[in-house]
Formats: structure tokens, C-alpha cells, sequence
């Protein structure tokens, strides 16, 4: 973490980023076992995770500026990990729930997020950068 407020974005962006990766593993790994017999897909959810931390802080901090400084204030708030999804649901009788289809749409959706959180990342710190000129 960087300790200054104008790297407020760039910090939460970077926790976007890290979980990304980590819902691309996760992503792979349920391909990897489409076929395992009894097998849950992973999958990781930030992005519920940071709309509960940015709305904790709305009635007190009116812009949202104001709201990323205080959430990057508590970045630890923002750690995600895997989780089971659907553990009772399975529409197949080996009872693995992961669908290959939906899978494979998921992680062509979670590079193109990942490439843009780098993106954003990379012109935070472009802007950055053009001031300290």
C-alpha cells in the first residue's frame, strides 16, 4: 500500500486487480475439473465487497472521492478469497456443478476486466506522473 491519499485509486485498484488474478485461477481451476466427480466451482466475488465498503462510508462522506480515501484507509477490508458456489446445486448426476460453456465466458470476462484494472492503473499513475513534471 501506498501511503498517500493521491494514491487512493490506485491502491483499490490494485485490490481489484489482485483479486482478478485470483478469480482467474479459480476460473481455471473449475475448467481444469469439469469433469471431477463431486467437484464445486470456486469462484471469487470483490466487487460486492467494495460496493458494502464504499456504501458503509456514503451518509458520512458525501463525495466519492471522500469514500475511496476512507476505504483505502481499511484496505485490509478488501481482501477476497475463494468461495464454493451452489455447494447443494448440480444439475448433473456426478453432481459437479460447473458448466464449461459458462466457465470459459467467465474467464474470456474476467481478462478483459484484468487488462482494464491494469489500464486504469497504468493512466493513474501517467496522470501522476504529468504532475510531478
Amino acid at each position: 500500500m501506498i501511503s498517500s491519499s493521491a494514491f487512493n485509486y490506485v491502491n483499490i485498484l490494485g485490490k481489484a486487480a489482485d483479486a482478478s488474478a485470483l478469480r482467474g485461477k479459480a476460473i481455471n481451476n473449475n475448467i481444469a475439473n469439469v469433469d471431477t466427480p463431486g467437484y464445486k466451482r470456486q469462484d471469487v466475488d470483490f466487487e460486492s465487497v467494495l460496493v458494502k465498503e464504499m456504501g458503509a462510508y456514503q451518509s458520512k462522506y458525501k463525495t466519492k472521492t471522500a469514500r475511496v480515501g476512507r476505504v483505502n484507509e481499511h484496505l485490509d477490508s478488501l481482501d477476497v478469497g475463494t468461495y464454493t458456489d451452489s455447494v447443494g446445486y448440480s444439475y448433473r448426476i456426478d453432481k459437479n456443478n460447473v458448466d464449461i460453456d459458462t466457465e470459459n465466458v467467465e474467464l474470456a470476462a474476467n481478462t478483459e476486466k484484468y487488462n482494464g484494472l491494469i489500464d486504469s492503473m497504468t493512466s493513474e499513475f501517467k496522470r501522476l506522473q504529468s504532475v510531478m513534471k
